[in-house]
């Protein structure tokens, strides 16, 4: 399973916006590894148009590793040059300047994660200096720049007395997840973190601009939240915002032996099936890997449980899980901005390194199927013991109250009845 931080890249290939007598030259049909990146040309033509501050790297420059590194290095983009721009103006400058030249990757903090991302070969634009945020006067929404992430966006709204829905993990993009939806803790009681977009301003691949919305391009707003990568580049988003009604959160985390697998998944289906998670239950991550602190030759099962308020009322829905013999846990309650760290969903925890992934999602969770992947997970373990070091099995299960209150028609997000990621 791969924690659903989903996709922090545009690839603009996509977007037809004519009728077929007339398809524009950005359009045209090639293969993205045969073309060739006049890497010095892009250098000392686009110096002279980007702002002050703006980059130009290439592979020379001592910046460009931490600059191209991925969250999952295993076959990544090949990458000839990147651009870094100041300002959203130099965005439309860099895509006409290119587009019938070179293919565009936009990433914010590296964590796409299809496998088509080995393919690509081109320019990387890169929004890290793009991350202003501002609260709107009324207080019920907040634009963000393509390149904000969520260990920015949470303190920074809730400092000024806000939340919103974000991805679950400190170290992924706003955008990213939202425009594939974004699974995150506030989603029972506010919707995915696509749900909360309000409007877009875009570049399509042509180097124009324009507003996304409701009421402006709707055919590419309902697109866009939920299979919203590959139609431009996002500059800025305007999501809702809510008031912080909600001051503490309960986590607790649960260490198992592997013999309670069966009794666990039981009680988590009777908390979580079929959507029937409580809102307030933000998220449950669990994992089974070896631990070689606690045993060497069987992996156990940790489970984590991030609750909208404290102990006092978390713990009652806890007391089936208390129940299970454990061979430790851990528990407390704490600002909403502190539970990532609580967690293992913070910026520590984001290494760097190669990853084969593969997920599913689900409505219920087979404890028969459970039990078979365990014992396919330690058999495999014994046949490579290297496993043992980075092999997971990963698990996430939301409240789904809000998602399930948006109405499917209304967005491109395809899976609000499913429930769980493994």
């Amino acid at each position: 399973m791969t924690l659903r931080l989903i996709f922090s890249f545009m690839l603009l290939t996509t977007l037809a916006v004519s009728s077929p007598l007339s398809v524009p030259p950005y359009f045209q049909p090639y293969h993205l590894t045969r073309r060739e990146v006049p890497v010095f040309q892009i250098q000392q033509e686009l110096g002279a148009l980007l702002s002050e501050n703006s980059l130009i790297l290439l592979p020379s420059n001592p910046l460009w590793l931490n600059t191209t590194k991925r969250w999952n290095t295993m076959a990544p983009p090949d990458i000839k040059v990147v651009v870094q721009p100041a300002n959203e103006v130099d965005i439309p400058k860099i895509v006409s300047a290119w587009c019938t030249t070179i293919n565009f990757l936009v990433v914010n903090r590296g964590h796409g994660l299809t496998k088509s991302l080995g393919a690509f070969k081109g320019m990387q634009i890169d929004m890290k200096q793009l991350r202003s945020m501002n609260i709107a006067r009324d207080g019920k929404s907040a634009w963000f720049q393509g390149g904000a992430y969520a260990y920015e966006v949470i303190p920074f709204l809730w400092d000024r007395g806000y939340v919103t829905s974000t991805g679950s993990n400190q170290c992924v993009g706003l955008a990213g997840p939202a425009l594939g939806g974004g699974h995150g803790r506030y989603e029972g009681l506010y919707g995915l973190a696509g749900d909360n977009i309000v409007e877009m301003k875009v570049v399509l691949a042509d180097g124009s601009s324009i507003t996304v919305s409701d009421k402006s391009n709707k055919d590419l707003f309902w697109a866009m939240r939920g299979a919203g990568h590959n139609f431009g580049i996002v500059t800025n988003l305007k999501f809702k915002i809510y008031p912080a009604k909600i001051k503490t959160w309960h986590y607790h985390n649960y260490y198992w032996r592997q013999d309670k697998l069966e009794r666990v998944f039981m009680e988590l289906n009777k908390l979580q099936d079929d959507g029937r998670t409580p809102p307030l239950l933000g998220v449950v991550f669990g994992q089974i890997y070896i631990d070689p602190s606690i045993r060497r030759d069987e992996a156990i099962l940790w489970f984590t449980f991030a609750y909208a308020g404290p102990a006092s009322e978390a713990e009652r829905l806890l007391r089936p899980f208390n129940a299970i013999d454990a061979i430790k846990d851990e528990m407390g309650d704490v600002p909403y901005p502190e539970i990532p760290v609580r967690q293992n969903t913070d910026l520590s925890n984001c290494i760097s390194a190669p990853f084969s992934l593969a997920s599913v999602m689900l409505q219920t969770w087979n404890i028969t199927t459970e039990r078979a992947l365990y014992n396919h997970f330690m058999r495999n373990v014994a046949l490579y013991p290297d496993l043992a070091v980075t092999a997971r099995l990963y698990y996430e299960g939301y409240a789904h109250r809000g998602v399930q209150a948006v109405d499917s028609a209304s967005t491109a997000y395809p899976h609000r009845d499913e429930y769980h990621i493994a």
